[in-house]
């Protein structure tokens, strides 16, 4: 079984974004980038089915700038064999990367896709969900626990009421919870073995994907900033302070 895990180049979530100046989005000049967590995630569990002897291939797959290389061998050190780069400067949106990705897929035959649930930079939370409807495969979000049994994989899922747990016929797209794993610490070894692993650089053209962006950003601020909380002495006083002040009740 060969399995494809898709990652993202974000802002490291230790760093606090800044607006620009000219409200046309966040700095991300000389800010430390990673790859996203849920996709860290994704990648550890397709690594560990590989391991188990329930996938023969990981490939990583990245959609963005040159420098996504860097994340993409952050995947081949947790354990992906190779890598693939659809480079392009072009803002993605996530049906922009569902599409870029629907055509990495027609050409590597995959039976299994795991993405993160959502990013970190746009929390979007689309592109698992835009992929399946592309491909017409099941799929299963927000996944706590994969088990793959011959061509069926069975998930359990996080839901409001609980836990949910489906089956889904392969080829299948999953999305990763942050209960599904703990990603392993990514050894030096393991970084220098990874530079030696094959990654492969096309293009959306070459792809036949038209990646331009089809929403447009009118303004980005930053939220408003939370006024201090009052003490209250007793009940009665914040009865009478939601009533009258907040006018909530």
């Amino acid at each position: 079984m060969k399995v494809i895990t898709a990652v993202k180049r974000v802002v490291d979530y230790n760093v606090k974004v800044r607006v620009k100046s000219d409200h046309t989005g966040v700095d991300i000049g000389n800010v430390k980038m990673s790859m996203n967590p849920f996709d860290e995630i994704a990648t550890e569990a397709a690594t560990r089915l590989k391991e188990a002897g329930k996938a023969s291939e990981v490939i990583a797959v990245s959609c963005g700038v040159a420098q996504s290389q860097e994340t993409l061998r952050t995947a081949l050190a947790i354990g992906a064999d190779r890598g693939v780069l659809v480079e392009t400067d072009a803002e993605l949106q996530p049906l922009a990367v569902a599409k870029l990705l629907k055509a990495v897929i027609e050409k590597e035959q995959p039976q299994l896709v795991i993405l993160g649930k959502q990013a970190i930079d746009d929390d979007a939370g689309q592109t698992g969900q835009l992929l399946a409807a592309l491909l017409d495969w099941p799929q299963a979000t927000f996944v706590s626990h994969i088990e793959i049994e011959g061509s069926t994989a069975t998930v359990t899922r996080e839901v409001d009421g609980g836990l949910e747990v489906i089956a889904l016929q392969l080829p299948a797209i999953i999305t990763t919870d942050l209960r599904l794993n703990e990603p392993r610490y990514v050894t030096l070894p393991s970084i220098m073995k990874a530079k030696k692993k094959p990654l492969e650089t096309v293009t959306p053209d070459s792809l036949g994907v038209d990646p331009s962006p089809r929403l447009k950003t009118l303004k980005v601020v930053e939220p408003a900033a939370r006024k201090a909380g009052v003490t209250v002495p007793d009940v009665a006083a914040l009865v009478e302070k939601l009533k009258n002040d907040a006018k909530v009740i």
